[in-house]
């Protein structure tokens, strides 16, 4: 009975790796001279399945690419393996600290993630009882660091985010009235869109929300062409997105359609491959701006059947992979600088971290957001189903 109880669990965990796209460890070759005692755990904060599952795969690949790179760092003159460990937060705010208790309860040094606001704000609380420092990767509203002493993040924040695409509605598409459609509940989405109605002006913008579980778009893109808007703009989850294409598409939209980082997905590309739509995007990366990186994770995702998968069936690089790989290394540095697997140290050590990786420069501020001032705006090429640079924008 003993033997087949451990059997069973063996497969368990075989199966359960395998769902996050590879082993726990995620590196192989040369362990630098460890021994196995000699390990360090990072933590994988991220959804892999719910609303926000496309993207927390994407952004996991780029730190188990980083794992791959750099398998082992240097603790206090000694080498150790660094271990990956997941817990997937479901997309969900509900299930984000029992997630995170996961991690804490595996003995983590510090944790990555999370792909969406929402979750990050829900798990404040829970990684600040524990004192375990927490590296936002892509979680851009303000409130994931306010009031949480042990969350740094590495990406803009939407205040920025959003007066940059409301100039570029302004400037660039010449809008005058703007559609703006946010998810009821949701603290990404729905403070974009503020920050964005901010910048572009109240009066001139026609605000709706959809609940959750909604799946037919068709009366909101009725309602922004009753409206005579000029722009469509929603910066809600890729699975939302994909159906608001799909309808925006079928109705003749009539007008561009601005989102935020979320959008950067293989998931846009292909709903939106073949359509007539105007998509335009800030994120945090752009394909072709660190060329090796570029190449290295290509043929890392092409080598590997559960990565490209996980990558949406191709090698098209989402901005989050880059960023979730500048993360890895953003830990890396916190735990060389603390000399210590102990989180209490690195959480001492990450204010002072200062790194440049393939996104750019990495500092934190007094209250631990990246010093970040400028974003990408790419546009999506529906023929050719590949992401278009248009600018860098920064805001004055």
């Amino acid at each position: 009975m003993k033997k087949l109880f451990a059997l069973v669990l063996a497969l368990a965990m075989v199966l359960s790796l395998a769902a996050c796209g590879g082993s726990s460890s995620g590196g192989s070759g040369d362990n630098g001279g460890s021994t196995a005692g000699d390990v360090v755990k990072i933590g994988v904060f991220e959804p892999q399945s719910g609303d926000n599952g496309a993207g927390g795969k994407q952004e996991i690949l780029g730190m188990q690419y980083a794992n791959t790179v750099t398998p082992t760092v240097e603790i206090g003159g000694k080498t150790y393996n660094v271990e990956l460990v997941y817990a997937d937060n479901a997309s969900s705010n509900d299930k984000a600290p029992t997630a995170a208790q996961t991690l804490i309860s595996g003995g983590v040094s510090v944790v990555l993630g999370s792909y969406g606001s929402g979750v990050s704000i829900a798990a404040g609380d829970t990684f600040k009882a524990a004192g375990v420092p927490a590296i936002g990767v892509t979680c851009t509203n303000p409130q994931v660091t306010s009031g949480c002493d042990v969350y740094f993040r590495i990406c803009f924040l939407d205040p920025f985010q959003g007066t940059v695409l409301a100039n570029y509605a302004k400037n660039e598409l010449g809008a005058t009235k703007a559609y703006c459609l946010s998810k009821q509940g949701d603290d990404y989405s729905g403070g974009l869109v503020n920050y964005f109605v901010q910048a572009f002006g109240a009066a001139n913008c026609v605000q709706e929300t959809f609940p959750e579980g909604t799946s037919d778009y068709s009366t909101y893109i009725t309602n922004a062409q009753n409206q005579g808007c000029d722009v469509f703009f929603s910066p809600v989850s890729t699975e939302a997105a994909a159906q608001i294409i799909a309808k925006a598409n079928a109705q003749s939209l009539g007008m561009p359609i601005l989102a935020g980082d979320t959008w950067d997905s293989n998931v846009i590309l292909e709903a939106a491959k073949g359509s007539d739509l105007k998509i335009c995007v800030t994120t945090f990366y752009q394909e072709g701006a660190d060329a090796n990186f570029d190449a290295g994770i290509k043929k890392w995702i092409n080598e590997d059947a559960t990565a490209k998968a996980n990558n949406g069936g191709n090698d098209e690089l989402a901005a989050v992979t880059a960023m979730g790989y500048d993360a890895y290394y953003v830990a890396l540095e916190a735990i060389k600088a603390a000399g210590s697997t102990n989180p209490a140290d690195v959480l001492k050590a990450l204010p002072g971290v200062n790194y440049t990786g393939v996104t750019g420069a990495i500092a934190f501020d007094d209250i631990g957001d990246a010093k970040r001032d400028s974003a990408f705006v790419k546009e999506c090429n529906t023929t050719t189903g590949v992401w278009d640079f248009v600018t860098v924008a920064t805001v004055g």
